[in-house]
């Protein structure tokens, strides 16, 4: 357990990067100003702990391998990537395949103790999809929405923090579920047409995941789930920022529309995560990674091998922002998205003592949870 840090540059939220100190105690934020411990060296700066609310995968397990062993590699292997809460995220798969999974999540999700990444619970995506966007997921398990269903995901994880679905597909009572557990509602892999989109946005959607893959396109006639997403400020829009699944002007385009508050970057990675190109597999379909893309056979983007530390350099350089802005985007903005911004997601007094030390080229070197070393680049002077 670390005791904080002194005369470090640390990204304080409300003041950028400044020269300060801050105290560590009993795993949260304890003083900003004072503080003993760590000296960071000046080439290192003190940024939040990383969040990323969508991930499959990583180092060669799948969130759908519905094992502990599992959940506890990738929760291990995303620390080097400067991430310190995830949420663990499903397939469309048979109804047997996603309870196993969440089941497992919840037990995952309940252990504090656990080295790596924190488990914020579960983020659903599918069954409830479009066959016309099913993107990498399996035709044969897409269903239409069903509430009682729902409640037997629910029931199995308690923890589930964002739903993926197609309002389309008979999502009304889906949506009045969701809210009433204060699951975060996103359409994605969806056929919506714009009039109906807005009435569910209206109701209560409010985010969008990943933003331009898997969902009905943009038209001057029908500007699609696209541009709903562009145009509704009450949408906060995922997106996957390794310039693989979306050109660099389609981020700029989105960063001008949605502003700095309303965009989250995610990796959708993989279990090749890590690791070299070869064969792998996401919900059960082979997929082959290679010139850092993860495809199905026929060629179907299928997730990433993105990590995401690099996926906000990535959206530093595109937009040409600041590394504090570029940080927020992937720990304030999915704090703020999951309903968790009080307590992670920016360094400040009271919060979760959960930090990556960087330098300006988004290397890691250090990450903390709950003030407790889980990832250490190499030995270090600095380090006690």
């Amino acid at each position: 357990m670390i005791k904080g840090f002194v005369d470090s540059n640390i990204d304080v939220a409300g003041s950028g990067i400044k020269k300060t100190s801050l105290k560590v105690n009993e795993g949260k934020i304890a003083e900003i100003g004072q503080g003993e411990g760590i000296r960071v060296p000046a080439n290192l700066i003190v940024v939040p702990g990383l969040i990323d609310e969508h991930i499959h995968g990583s180092n060669g397990c799948d969130v759908m391998d519905a094992k502990v062993s599992s959940l506890d590699t990738i929760r291990r292997s995303i620390t080097q990537d400067g991430v310190t809460s995830f949420c663990p995220t499903t397939m469309t798969m048979d109804k047997a395949h996603i309870l196993a999974a969440l089941k497992v999540i919840h037990e995952e999700a309940q252990a504090e103790d656990r080295d790596g990444a924190r488990i914020l619970g579960a983020h659903l995506e599918g069954p409830f999809i479009s066959p016309t966007f099913k993107g990498a997921q399996k035709a044969e398990d897409i269903r239409p929405c069903d509430v009682s269903l729902m409640k037997e995901f629910v029931q199995a994880c308690p923890e589930v923090k964002e739903m993926t679905f197609a309002y389309e597909q008979n999502g009304g009572d889906l949506l009045s579920y969701l809210l009433s557990k204060g699951i975060v509602a996103s359409i994605g892999h969806s056929d919506c047409p714009p009039a109906l989109l807005k009435e569910g946005v209206g109701k209560g959607i409010r985010c969008v995941t990943h933003t331009y893959n898997a969902q009905r396109r943009f038209t001057h006639r029908d500007v699609g789930v696209v541009g709903i997403a562009l145009l509704d400020d009450r949408l906060r829009c995922e997106l996957i920022c390794d310039l693989i699944h979306v050109a660099p002007d389609a981020v700029k385009l989105l960063y001008k529309c949605k502003g700095q508050e309303r965009l989250i970057l995610i990796t959708d990675s993989m279990e090749g995560k890590h690791l070299p190109e070869g064969r792998y597999a996401l919900g059960g379909q082979d997929v082959i990674v290679k010139d850092g893309a993860a495809r199905l056979e026929d060629g179907t983007l299928a997730g990433s091998v993105l990590t995401l530390n690099k996926a906000v350099k990535n959206a530093k350089d595109t937009l040409g922002i600041s590394l504090v802005q570029a940080i927020d985007l992937a720990s304030k903005n999915p704090a703020e998205n999951l309903g968790l911004g009080n307590e992670i997601g920016s360094i400040k007094k009271g919060y979760r003592a959960d930090f990556t030390i960087i330098d300006e080229s988004l290397n890691v070197y250090l990450t903390i949870r709950d003030g407790t070393i889980v990832y250490q680049k190499a030995a270090y002077p600095w380090i006690d």
